[in-house]
């Protein structure tokens, strides 16, 4: 089997890495993959973002499997593009999609299938902001309702912040709606689950870290490190998000008309009242998807397979390997407002050598030198196994500390106080 891989992150990377896994895999071929993509596997220019550009690259490529990473691509309608010229694609429609593409639209059918989730008001003036925030009072959580990267949430106990994000979001078009939510406690766990648009297979639980700095400080980002499974969760947890969110939102779509195929992402909060939806994404998480991967055993690509043709119940019960699984994201100088491109990243032969350890690459570049250099706001996933969580810890610090990059930053604080024996 050929597989063609759509994207350039360290979520590309860590799906290229499994996938090479796969005996049954040939050849995998990423586009356009970033400097350490390319070491691994060819690589090819494309526009991510345009859905016949990739549709014409995986005919050109002769491809068995197209495999979207990002949400742009499938919420402009990539995975249509490529099933429309007869080519299987592991990604949902850009009907489908519209679950991360517009956060009102993901509420509305949480409300039919009966998903638990936070009350919320859609709001398209300033005023209107302005009322929700008064009703639901702080901490506020203001959400554009489109796509934002990881980067459109803000939650805040200052009502002038609030507003302000809520102004920005409205500011980006004359239909531009906001979302405005009801705080949700407790810890945030992230679970991806596969499915062919009936059948639903979950993976490992992760939970991630949003916040740029250590103790969940600063701004919101796409991610800053996370880490799986969880050894606190119930052990009933993931039947649980199964039966009451996941399998209700698939049946939902399905019965739409429009059945969402490829991979729903549950971003999920654990309340004192119960298990809450924060939102829906509509294809593999970053940086959960270093993690998760990570642990997986099962061949991915005959996984992904037998989701984007509708034989996902014939594929045996997922194996995963024993122990924990944690990234830590190196960020460039600036990030997340101003990231700077350019600096030289040394040090990462050494780190790859340790045990248990994978650099997965996304804001990367050659230069002309050869040397590989930052290229974007997230720079690198450092991601490392362990038979305890905290000597997984131990193994992704060790190795991040041997990477060198002007101006860096990144979290000490991944997974310590889970391996610590505290939830989160």
């Amino acid at each position: 089997m050929k597989v063609l891989v759509i994207g350039s992150g360290a979520r590309e990377h860590a799906l290229v890495t499994s996938l090479l896994a796969d005996e049954n895999v040939t050849e995998v071929v990423c586009a356009p993959g970033n400097a350490g993509i390319a070491l691994a596997v060819r690589t090819c220019a494309v526009d991510s973002a345009d859905p016949a550009a990739i549709a014409d690259l995986s005919v050109r490529e002769s491809a068995d499997l197209v495999v979207i990473g990002p949400e742009v691509p499938l919420v402009a309608g990539a995975a249509d593009a490529v099933r429309a010229r007869g080519i299987a694609c592991f990604g949902p429609s850009a009907e489908a999609a519209r679950l991360e593409g517009s956060k009102a639209f993901a509420k509305q059918v949480m409300a039919e299938a009966g998903v638990p989730t936070s009350m919320a008001h859609l709001c398209t003036t300033v005023d209107e902001v302005a009322s929700a925030l008064d009703q639901f009072g702080p901490p506020y959580v203001v959400k554009d309702d489109g796509l934002a990267a990881g980067k459109g949430v803000v939650v805040t106990s200052d009502r002038d912040t609030a507003l302000a994000h809520a102004r920005t979001c409205l500011d980006r078009s004359p239909d531009a709606q906001v979302v405005i939510e009801e705080f949700l406690d407790g810890e945030e766990v992230s679970l991806f689950a596969i499915t062919d648009g009936l059948t639903v297979v979950p993976l490992q639980p992760a939970q991630d870290f949003k916040r740029l700095a250590d103790h969940d400080e600063g701004p919101n980002t796409g991610g800053m490190g996370a880490y799986s499974p969880l050894p606190w969760a119930p052990p009933d947890l993931v039947e649980d998000i199964t039966a009451r969110v996941l399998q209700p939102m698939v049946d939902a779509m399905r019965h739409r008309g429009t059945p969402f195929v490829g991979l729903l992402y549950a971003g999920l909060a654990m309340t004192s009242r119960g298990v809450r939806v924060i939102e829906f994404n509509a294809r593999f998480g970053d940086p959960e998807t270093q993690v998760v991967l990570a642990n997986l055993r099962s061949p991915l690509a005959t996984l992904l397979l037998a989701a984007a043709t509708g034989r996902l119940a014939d594929v045996p019960p997922l194996v995963w390997q024993s122990g924990y699984a944690v990234t830590v994201v190196i960020a460039a100088a600036g990030y997340p407002d101003a990231p700077r491109g350019g600096d030289v990243v040394s040090g990462l032969e050494q780190a790859a050598e340790l045990v248990g350890v994978e650099v997965f690459h996304a804001g990367t570049t050659v230069l002309d030198d050869g040397t590989i250099a930052s290229a974007g706001g997230r720079v690198l996933s450092v991601t490392a196994h362990g038979e305890t969580l905290a000597r997984a810890r131990e193994h992704a610090y060790s190795a991040v500390d041997l990477i060198t990059l002007a101006g860096s930053h990144h979290r000490r604080d991944i997974a310590e106080r889970a391996a610590a024996g505290v939830e989160g």
